[in-house]
């Protein structure tokens, strides 16, 4: 009975399904007969009526026919086909044979998609010839307005197209045969061979225009423009020779020759309406012309340049050289008092010996503006470059000499600040010795005596002669830091035994009662006689820390009030 039941559940299943698979075959198969029916009822033939408003003969003729021999063929064999084949996919399904079914509709799919593009090919080049023959009757009148506006120009400025001239006559009377070459293409009903006809006096039309309006400027620049800039040029140069330029290095005159040379091979390039290359060497050309203006130019400024600072100059340098050998003769001088390294010594004498060369190069330059057979470019150039030697020659000397003058003003600072650490060191010795303590550790007698040889150092040094100011700086240095840590030690002892004083009373309050800090007491008591001073604030602190936590920090507080009073 189980069995029945399940084969029953598993058949009702199957039906199921098969009904759902017949179901969706179905939804395809309507789809596909509503995209038949639409390729089918598509009114090609209205649209190839369109056709007949032209001229039917030649090419359009033949299209006409092969448009209406595909469609013909769509509709009479394979909308037929495919209503077999729908028929039989129908049989298909209602049989339940899915496989069979699935290959027919595919096979319909593929059937469509060839009526398809055979209608849009279709529609597509029907548009096209009739588009065409719209465009072409349109633009082959602008063309015709065109070509007798372009011939009107010609005739009414004929000298402004210069040696082009001919050659832009020769299109313009081509262009009457090519358009009774487009009249007979379109009277035959060749609109598409007609359409290249048109697409070409469109594209000769724009290269016409660009000649048209590009020719004039360049005739301009070629027989005017260019040759009056040469000549200005040339009246410029020979102007600026008379008033004693030297120019031979710019060779102007070959540049400008090659130019004149040059514009009458660019007509011949207009000649044959080469006129992008024309107008790319008209602006080289333009440039050159300009950079030549530019050379002039440098030269005017170089020579205002070197009227100018030409005899400043020979004041300068000598006045450097007589601050070079004053510098030298107080190098001399103060090595007598003070010890200079060997490099400063020699900057005075390396600085006269450049100085001798810069004047031999002042007397040929002096001698070459005087022969007026030097571009001024050239002579602006020496002039900088001299003078530039002579600044860092100048500064040098002027750096040495500060550093020389400096020497007394430090030795002075030197003496000075030694005098400040002897009173510094003696007061930290009256410091110490008018100071309430038991004595002084051996440890602060070596730093005071380390400080004493310090101070000897500096003055041993500051004895010398020459004077070695590196060596006093450094001997300075040393004693200033050994002093400084001197007197900090000093203070901080002191108030380190002011403080131990201070513990030491406040514990003896618990000398009674507790005998461990009485005997820490007594420890503290003892290093503080021997000079022990840390050893004994360690002790004391442990102590009173011991009997009363927290008691050491009011005690500091308290020796520092007392020690800020006193101060």
């Amino acid at each position: 009975m189980d069995y029945i039941i399940i084969i029953v559940i598993v058949l009702i299943a199957l039906l199921i399904a098969g009904l759902m698979m017949r179901r969706k075959h179905n939804v395809v198969i309507q789809r596909l007969e509503k995209e038949k029916l639409q390729v089918q009822h598509y009114p090609i033939f209205e649209e190839l009526t369109k056709v007949k408003t032209l001229n039917m003969n030649g090419e359009t003729e033949k299209l006409f026919e092969n448009w209406r021999d595909q469609w013909t063929e769509v509709i009479d064999v394979h909308i037929i086909k495919m209503d077999s084949m729908l028929f039989d996919a129908e049989d298909y399904i209602d049989r339940f044979n899915f496989k069979k079914a699935s290959k027919v509709e595919k096979e319909l799919e593929e059937y469509l998609k060839k009526c398809l593009k055979t209608k849009d090919q279709i529609i597509t080049e029907l548009e096209e010839l009739v588009g065409s023959e719209e465009k072409n009757r349109i633009e082959i009148e602008q063309l015709k307005d065109y070509y007798r506006s372009a011939r009107k120009t010609l005739l009414a400025h004929p000298y402004s197209f210069g040696h082009a001239l001919a050659s832009l006559e020769t299109i313009l009377e081509e262009i009457p045969e090519r358009f009774n070459e487009y009249e007979m293409l379109t009277q035959e009903g060749n609109y598409l061979q007609a359409r290249e006809i048109v697409l070409s006096l469109n594209a000769d039309a724009e290269a016409l225009d660009y000649f048209i309006n590009e020719i004039p400027s360049v005739i301009t620049e070629i027989h005017t423009k260019i040759p009056n800039a040469i000549h200005d040029l040339r009246n410029g140069q020979k102007e600026m020779e008379e008033q004693s330029y030297y120019l031979n290095h710019l060779e102007l005159n070959d540049a400008l020759d090659n130019l004149e040379n040059e514009l009458e091979h660019l007509n011949e390039e207009v000649r044959a309406l080469n006129i992008a290359t024309v107008v790319s060497r008209i602006e080289k050309i333009n440039d050159e012309i300009d950079s030549f203006y530019d050379l002039l130019e440098k030269e005017v400024i170089a020579k205002n340049f070197v009227d100018k600072n030409y005899e400043n100059m020979y004041s300068t340098l000598n006045d450097v050289i007589r601050v070079t050998k004053e510098v030298s003769e107080e190098a001399v001088y103060v090595q007598t008092t003070y010890r200079i390294s060997e490099e400063e010594a020699e900057i005075p004498k390396v600085g006269l010996k450049q100085l001798e060369m810069i004047q031999k190069r002042y007397e040929i330059l002096a001698s070459r503006v005087n022969e007026e057979q030097s571009a001024y470019t050239s002579l602006q150039q020496e002039l900088i470059e001299i003078n530039e030697e002579i600044e860092q020659i100048k500064d040098q000397q002027e750096e040495l000499s500060n550093r020389l003058k400096n020497l007394r003003i430090d030795e002075n600072k030197a003496r000075q600040q030694l005098d400040s650490l002897k009173k510094l060191l003696q007061t930290t010795d009256r410091y110490l010795q008018k100071a309430n303590i038991p004595g002084i550790p051996e440890e602060m007698e070596a730093r005071l005596e380390e400080a004493e040889e310090k101070i000897f150092l500096v003055m041993q040094s500051l004895q010398e002669v020459p004077l070695n100011m590196k060596v006093v700086h450094s001997n300075l240095q040393n004693a200033n830091q050994c002093i400084e840590e001197v007197n900090e030690r000093a203070k901080e002892m002191i108030e380190n035994v002011m403080l131990i004083e201070r513990i030491i009373q406040y514990g003896n309050r618990y000398r009674a009662s507790n005998r461990d800090v009485h005997e820490k007491l007594l420890d503290a008591e003892e290093a503080f006689h021997q000079f022990r001073y840390m050893k004994a604030l360690e002790d004391a602190v442990a102590a009173v820390e011991q009997a009363e936590p927290g008691a050491i920090k009011r005690i500091e507080e308290l020796v520092q009030n007392e020690l800020y009073s006193k101060a």
